[in-house]
């Protein structure tokens, strides 16, 4: 040990770092997600990205991007299984044919359609571990990726 970093520190990091806290609540969390949705054939990671699709106009590889938080590179690693499976098309943009917009396919309605069920009774289960509010922790959340 040196002595401008005592084992002090260490425990001060441990106790009050909030991306080690975050990052460790996300991975439990993802944990308990993919299980759940294990016998819809997705993980946690792939329902939020497959409901993103949800929405009336197909968006942007880019705009899912930024709502998902990752690089377009992470992203398109990520279409392809889903893609393969076919619950995605990758379409050229009508309007720049240099962009490409992701479509949400019957079948990946289908599986997001049966495995809501599911994700919404982990929720449930969640929100009832949590000693504070959840929706204020929800916000909390939303306010900090604001930010970054």
């Amino acid at each position: 040990m040196r002595a401008d970093l005592p084992l002090e520190v260490t425990h001060e990091v441990r106790d009050r770092c909030l991306c080690l806290h975050v990052q460790r609540a996300a991975r439990a969390l993802a944990r308990r997600f993919d299980d759940a949705l294990r016998p819809f054939g997705l993980t946690s990671g792939q329902f939020s990205l497959l409901m993103s699709l949800n929405r009336p106009s197909s968006p942007t590889i880019g705009e899912v991007a930024d709502l998902l938080a990752m690089d377009r590179t992470t992203l398109t690693a990520n279409l392809k299984p889903l893609e393969r499976r076919r619950f995605l098309d990758i379409v050229v943009d009508e309007k720049d044919r240099r962009s490409r917009r992701l479509r949400l396919t019957s079948a990946g309605r289908d599986a997001l359609a049966a495995a809501v069920p599911v994700w919404r009774q982990t929720h449930d289960e969640v929100d009832k571990l949590l000693d504070s509010a959840p929706g204020r922790l929800r916000s909390d959340l939303v306010a900090l990726a604001r930010e970054a």
